[in-house]
């Protein structure tokens, strides 16, 4: 097993005098096998954010644990112990601006990687350019530019790109297409089936979008309030589902097609 969740609780306190106890996390447990596209689908506020970021190790979780091939996450404590971790698990967020200092020249984001790596200098130009090709970019119309000079498709394409360089185990992909046009979307998703053939990449996929993941997916899991309602196989979620939080989603979805076949 790549990952395992368990039990995994998130409580929030707010308030100076009277404090208040938020729970975004409640018991969640789930596991991720290698090459397996599992999705996390729920409304904004369910919870899915602030459990990918327990996993990257940005936030630490009231309790639980997170098992990483093996090892808890949470015994990283060592620079190297977390720079290897987070060489094999990588995030692409939603909004791809954010990840950018807008001081700094896109290439540094790309250049950034190799301090989770080892490669000599004379390797770094060309494998930069070589991953931005992958994701249908020409490195002559990004590279040298500052990330208001590019649209948003064109950000996270390098987001992607800086994905590709690093080849990890697992990326915990959340809401990666939602600000980006529907043409950069499939060259988005295909990428992260190339990873997943080339180098048995697993993606945690978090969306609102039920009829998304159902294309896209080994396994769903519906978030509702910070737990896990439902989960399983796209087409029992969709034929039969049997919580009322999921019946509203699926009631939601347009005609369904058949599964795409890029994954």
């Amino acid at each position: 097993m790549l990952l395992e969740v368990e039990d995994l609780r998130k409580v929030f306190h707010v308030g100076l005098i009277k404090r208040k106890e938020i729970v975004a996390v409640d018991k969640v447990s789930f596991n991720v096998e290698p090459k397996q596209f599992l999705s996390l689908v729920g409304e904004s506020g369910s919870g899915k954010t602030t459990t990918a970021k327990m996993i990257l190790r940005l936030m630490p979780p009231t309790s639980g644990s997170i098992i990483f091939e093996g090892r808890n996450v949470q015994s990283f404590k060592k620079l190297d112990e977390l720079k290897g971790y987070w060489r094999q698990v990588h995030a692409i967020f939603q909004d791809p601006y954010a990840s950018y200092n807008p001081l700094h020249k896109v290439d540094r984001v790309l250049y950034q990687i190799f301090n989770l790596m080892t490669h000599s200098d004379t390797d770094r130009d060309k494998m930069v350019k070589q991953a931005l090709r992958e994701v249908g970019l020409r490195p002559e119309d990004v590279l040298g530019k500052y990330p208001h000079e590019l649209s948003g498709g064109q950000r996270q394409r390098i987001m992607m790109a800086r994905c590709y360089l690093l080849r990890p185990k697992l990326i915990l992909a959340d809401e990666p297409i939602s600000m980006i046009d529907a043409s950069t979307r499939a060259g988005v998703l295909k990428l992260f089936s190339k990873l997943r053939e080339e180098c048995n990449t697993s993606v945690i996929f978090i969306t609102h979008d039920l009829g998304l993941a159902y294309y896209v997916s080994d396994e769903i899991m519906i978030m509702y309030k910070g737990s896990i309602v439902e989960k399983g196989p796209p087409e029992e979620l969709m034929n039969n589902p049997q919580d009322s939080y999921t019946k509203r989603l699926r009631e939601d979805i347009p005609l369904l097609y058949k599964k795409w076949d890029g994954f």
